[in-house]
């Protein structure tokens, strides 16, 4: 007996009393538990009574037949398997009742190890099934609005043109910062729209070298180039029936912008070496952290593809635009990598996470707060579990200046940001020892400790040098 088959309950349906107990002694050797019912209206009281992963029934009985019983079934409860058996003279019957939902059918006589066989195989694709709901139903909770956190007004927006768009085959054009959570907006879309089901297929239309950009998205046929040994179907047609996510779409390159404005316009597209126009049912969204409109302005973006997919636009707020996020964003994060509520942030942590410019936007928050839940100590968040950087309210990367602003800078600010930078990398790099960083910058140790005093970084006493 089989501690693993013990746990699936099976109901057996037959009017002939012999055939009820072969199968029934049968089934509890296997280990399963077993009830029996002469008829389908009795089955229908012990459904009503009990939860049964498989149904073996006869499709001729008096009273109720196996068919009603299998439709009554279907409709009260389709994740039971149902398994119709029947003699040779009634296949017809069986077909139809695999056509209506049944699992399988087996005929009169048949041999002991078909039905351990048959059974085995069918619990296996119910525990499969409901495995696979179990993680749809995951993803949905996982990127539904409610995945989307915030208080705000910005945000509350973002939810309302969410959920407005997730209904409609329009397609989105999603905007803003990295680390912002472009793709959770696209998932959230995707996974509340009528294609749920189908795949959403990701793709960073940056982090492909251009020469393999187009075999990546639309397939190739073999020998269409070198090392193309076999047919290879592209993301657009892994993603049939779903979504497919083209952020960074800024960075495709022009012929690619071309080709993929065929594919908008006339939901076809060719593979690389290939002959044949593919007809593709897919819906299009796409992301950047550009502004497209000056790529417009300077030709390195098509216009007629920015206007095919701006026609609704998600605009997504960098964090340090809705700091009244923070706070609820750090006890979504907290409870999702410990599974607990009820995060404690002292009062000096709070300050410098909520004050933090966040260039990193919400994952770099999900980062700090991850890390503090390995640092923090009985599940408190202090100055000592945050990043060395946050605590100094300077950020881990400078934006690189290319133009001076129209409204003009404020340059002894943008130069001590990077001269902080500077300092933090070169302390990191020499594990906090200031004579090396010092050595390392090319100045004196004196010079490294009034600038580090400068910007108020505190760091650990080394080997002092006068």
């Amino acid at each position: 007996m089989s501690a693993e088959s013990n746990k699936y309950r099976i109901l057996i349906v037959d009017d002939e009393e012999s055939m009820r107990d072969f199968l029934s002694i049968m089934l509890h050797r296997e280990g399963y538990q077993v009830d029996t019912s002469i008829d389908g209206l009795q089955a229908v009281t012990h459904l009503r009574d009990h939860s049964y992963d498989l149904v073996i029934s006869d499709i001729k009985m008096p009273r109720m037949n196996g068919l009603a019983l299998l439709a009554h079934i279907k409709e009260r409860t389709p994740e039971t398997v149902v398994l119709m058996v029947t003699a040779f003279s009634s296949t017809d019957e069986a077909v139809e009742a695999m056509k209506q939902g049944a699992y399988d059918y087996i005929t009169k006589p048949f041999k002991n190890e078909e039905i351990r066989l048959i059974v085995k195989n069918a619990l296996e694709r119910r525990e499969l099934r409901q495995e696979n709901l179990a993680l749809k139903e995951e993803l949905g909770k996982r990127y539904t609005f409610d995945g989307l956190v915030g208080k705000s007004k910005a945000m509350h927006d973002v939810f309302t043109m969410v959920k407005k768009v997730a209904s409609s085959p329009v397609k989105v054009l999603i905007t803003g910062e990295s680390g912002t959570g472009k793709e959770l907006v696209a998932r959230a879309i995707h996974y509340n729209s009528d294609r749920r089901d189908g795949p959403f297929v990701p793709i960073n239309c940056g982090a492909i070298p251009e020469n393999l950009l187009e075999s990546e998205l639309f397939g190739h046929e073999k020998g269409a180039f070198t090392g193309a040994i076999k047919q290879k179907p592209g993301l657009f047609e892994t993603a049939a029936n779903g979504t497919i996510f083209l952020d960074e779409i800024g960075e495709l390159p022009a012929m690619m912008q071309v080709k993929l404005l065929r594919v908008l316009q006339e939901n076809e597209f060719r593979r690389v070496g290939g002959t044949k126009d593919l007809q593709v049912d897919v819906r299009v969204l796409a992301a950047t952290n550009r502004h497209l409109e000056e790529a417009v302005a300077e030709g390195s973006f098509r216009e007629d593809l920015y206007y095919r997919f701006n026609v609704i636009r998600v605009d997504l707020p960098p964090l340090r635009q809705r700091r009244e996020d923070i706070p609820v964003m750090i006890e979504y994060f907290w409870e999702r990598f410990t599974g607990q509520q009820g995060v404690k942030v002292d009062e000096d942590a709070m300050r410098r996470l909520i004050d933090y410019h966040w260039p990193g936007n919400v994952r770099e928050l999900e980062n700090v707060i991850e890390r503090a839940t390995v640092l923090g100590h009985e599940g408190k968040v202090t100055l000592d579990c945050l990043p060395p950087n946050l605590v100094t309210g300077m950020s881990t990367s400078v934006t690189p200046l290319t133009d001076i602003p129209e409204a003009g800078m404020d340059l002894d600010a943008y130069l001590g940001e990077i001269e902080q930078e500077i300092l933090l990398k070169a302390l990191t790099r020499t594990g906090g020892v200031r004579k090396t960083a010092a050595g390392l910058l090319g100045i004196t140790f004196r010079s490294i400790r009034y600038r580090l005093s400068k910007f108020g970084i505190d760091v650990e006493d080394d080997v002092d040098v006068k």
